[in-house]
């Protein structure tokens, strides 16, 4: 007997879905690891021990009763979903407490694939069945695993689009079966000196693999998300690409390549400045073109950067900290709207490029 998601399941993941792609909301990805929070931490002089990231995370998911406005979804490191907050209360119930549902990073890093040009595939998939189960159980109701593809005279390799596109579908069917909504992240990366329309061409073939190896393994769209980049120039071209044909590249490129059924998108921001990713984002919304799917933001440094800055690590900085929080998630909650017209751009670090070569979780 073929193994099917009943009615139910369905009914919750596509709820859940709809849920974090809500008018004038988006995600918030706290997701970095022990690692790359250190290089976070270590930009304002902070130690890179727990508590310390625990006071950061902290600092974010109690910004304010006002913060639910703007942000459904909160994706959380393993570490971060079983913390809890100066009273003792855990995050998870913090954030749901606000009306935010937590989400979890389940893939383990990306690996080499042999005879490619340094290009990766992502691993994790494994003992995945049983580490969805257990955040299930633990409050997580949706999950993010990132593919990487970079673009160079070679690459991507057809061998690389097949092998994440697979990889990704499989990550999928086994978070649905899990009561998990997936969030799918084929990213092409910013690094190089590639132009918009070449960006725009890689996107497109990465995405249209993506959703055949998705249908093919029979994953339920209405229960999932997409996590794409947003069809930009290199971090190397020499002329940054107007909002307005970022705009018209990527929303383009997704008509041609993302179902109906798919009920939205969340970009990263890719390096981008918070004030860069919120203006494009912006600009997609209020794009003419075929959009049938809510488009939306699950950024990470372009929503912390300003209030990391702020913050400095010291306790006196929290409110002015949070202040700064605020302030993005309220720019790219209207920039979902296509009404957001620049007025956050006086944030601490609103116009630094947050590009890092090769960047990693």
């Amino acid at each position: 007997m073929a193994l099917e998601l009943t009615a139910e399941m369905k009914q919750e993941l596509a709820s859940v879905a709809k849920q974090i792609v809500a008018p004038g909301k988006g995600i918030l990805a706290a997701d970095e690891s022990t690692g790359t929070m250190g290089k976070r931490l270590a930009s304002i002089g902070v130690e890179n021990v727990e508590d310390n990231r625990r006071k950061f995370r902290q600092l974010l998911f109690t910004s304010s009763k006002e913060l639910g406005r703007y942000i459904s979804g909160v994706i959380l490191f393993h570490e971060t979903l079983y913390q809890k907050d100066d009273q003792g209360t855990p995050f998870v119930q913090v954030l749901k407490d606000n009306g935010i549902i937590p989400g979890i990073k389940v893939d383990k890093g990306v690996v080499q694939l042999l005879g490619t040009s340094a290009e990766t595939t992502t691993q994790g998939l494994d003992d995945l069945g049983k580490r969805c189960a257990q955040y299930r159980a633990d409050g997580a109701q949706f999950a993010k695993w990132r593919c990487v593809l970079k673009i160079t005279a070679s690459t991507p390799s057809e061998l690389a689009i097949q092998e994440n596109a697979h990889v990704l579908a499989r990550y999928a069917s086994i978070c649905q079966q899990n009561g998990i909504v997936p969030i799918v992240e084929p990213e092409v990366i910013p690094d190089g000196d590639h132009s918009l329309p070449v960006c725009q061409k890689v996107t497109q073939r990465v995405l249209a693999a993506t959703y055949k190896a998705l249908h093919d393994h029979n994953v339920f769209l209405e229960g999932t998300l997409l996590k794409p980049n947003m069809v930009t120039e290199g971090a190397s071209y020499q002329t940054k690409a107007l909002p307005a044909e970022v705009a018209k590249a990527t929303v383009v490129t997704l008509a041609r390549t993302v179902p109906a059924a798919v009920p939205g998108i969340v970009f990263l921001s890719g390096g981008q400045s918070e004030e860069r990713a919120s203006i494009n984002l912006s600009a997609i919304n209020s794009c003419p073109g075929t959009k049938p799917w809510a488009l939306s933001f699950s950024f990470g440094r372009a929503l912390q950067a300003s209030a990391l800055k702020a913050w400095q690590g010291k306790v006196e900085n929290t409110a002015s900290s949070q202040e700064e929080f605020l302030k993005r998630a309220k720019a790219n909650g209207s920039a979902t709207l296509g009404k957001y017209a620049g007025e956050g751009a006086d944030s601490a670090a609103a116009s630094q490029s947050l590009f890092v070569s090769n960047h990693v979780y």
